[in-house]
């Protein structure tokens, strides 16, 4: 693996790195780690990677990495940059024979996605978008049991993702991560529902296999000064006739990173807390709500697949987001073996995962600036 971004400051960054390693299939070989040369020597020195193979920036990583033999070249790299610099590294790399990874949302903007998507389909490289909820073995469980029919017809969706961080002017006090995703030029159109929202929009059709094809959405800038705004307020409609709420914020004050799903259907419901990772809870009216842990009772082989440890040891954020770069390496390998890869492997977020979720992001604020109460998704 080569990374763009993600130097030694950058939080994101580090967690790639961590989950990238978790499984002992990827190595970091080499990077261009910051927008500045200096910086990027610097967080290839404190990784531990060859001089050689630190990078001034993504160009000249991927163009000396080509020249390396086959067995010593990187495989693919991880896009780990602010949203405005997603697209130019992934679109070269993949015109250079390099696969791709990349951080949430695709790119800034949904133009750029539906181009990075014709490059795809032309260069044929494999593409990994990190929605790394989906990661989560419980998560899985859940959609497994509605794909088999448990709940019946999916009815009502309620997905939440509340964050209390941003309840300042955070940006205006130095903080890197406030002042990058409260930017438009580097962030994207949107605030919270580009950073967040996009989180509980793919999750809700991650589990329910469902796409979402009207909103209605109310948008709020709470925090004075704010370009961006900081609060979401979405009503759902599916395409099987089922209704949802989406609700995403930054200014919950006292918040953490509490996303939570609930789903009903004719026979029974589920409900999921991200912060409570490995119980998946299991409701109807007849018998009332079961708990189902991770690494307990008859699970679906899905599931099973991306459980790591004995039941009553947690798993959370680092192992469901290794499970992403876990498919994408044994997906990857099989490929480069000529071999048939895994299904249960290729389970990881793509493009059509990203170009929906800038298309979510569009459709909020075309139906928040609009008088009409629904607006279509169109992606």
């Amino acid at each position: 693996m080569g990374m763009v971004g993600g130097g030694i400051d950058a939080f994101i960054g580090s967690v790639h790195r961590m989950a990238a390693a978790l499984d002992g299939q990827i190595e970091l070989v080499c990077g261009a780690f910051s927008s500045t040369a200096e910086r990027s020597k610097k967080s290839g020195e404190a990784l531990g990677l060859p001089a050689d193979r630190v990078y001034a920036n993504f160009e000249e990583m991927i163009q000396k990495e080509k020249e390396l033999p086959e067995g010593q070249r990187m495989d693919f790299i991880s896009i780990v940059t602010p949203n405005h610099m997603h697209f130019g590294p992934a679109k070269m790399a993949m015109e250079n024979g390099f696969h791709v990874v990349c951080d949430k949302p695709v790119t800034l903007n949904l133009e750029e996605a539906k181009a990075l998507k014709e490059v795809i389909d032309r260069t044929g490289m494999l593409f990994c978008l990190t929605h790394n909820y989906t990661g989560y073995p419980m998560v899985k469980e859940a959609r497994e049991m509605i794909k088999s029919g448990k709940l019946g017809k999916i009815r009502k969706v309620i997905v939440e993702y509340p964050q209390g961080w941003l309840a300042q002017l955070l940006e205006a006090s130095g903080n890197k991560q406030a002042d990058w995703r409260t930017d438009p030029a580097r962030s994207g159109a949107a605030g919270c529902m580009g950073d967040i929202g996009t989180h509980a929009e793919n999750l809700a059709e991650y589990i329910t296999g469902l796409k979402i094809t009207e909103l209605c959405a109310d948008l709020t800038t709470f925090v004075e000064g704010r370009k961006l705004e900081d609060d979401g307020n979405v009503l759902l409609r599916f395409d099987n006739g089922a209704k949802g709420v989406l609700h995403a914020s930054q200014i919950c004050n006292g918040e953490e990173n509490d996303l939570n799903i609930r789903v009903y259907g004719e026979l029974g419901g589920i409900q999921w807390f991200q912060m409570e990772p490995n119980t998946l809870l299991y409701k109807t009216n007849e018998e009332g709500t079961r708990r189902i842990r991770t690494g307990v009772g008859n699970l679906s082989e899905h599931t099973k697949a991306h459980i790591r440890i004995p039941a009553g040891h947690p798993e959370a954020f680092l192992e469901a987001f290794a499970n992403l770069y876990r498919n994408f390496a044994f997906t990857l390998r099989s490929r480069l073996n000529g071999e048939e890869p895994n299904p249960i492997y290729q389970d990881f977020p793509g493009i059509e995962e990203g170009i929906r979720g800038l298309a979510f992001i569009d459709t909020c604020i075309a139906s928040n600036n609009s008088n009409e109460k629904w607006t279509k998704f169109v992606s």
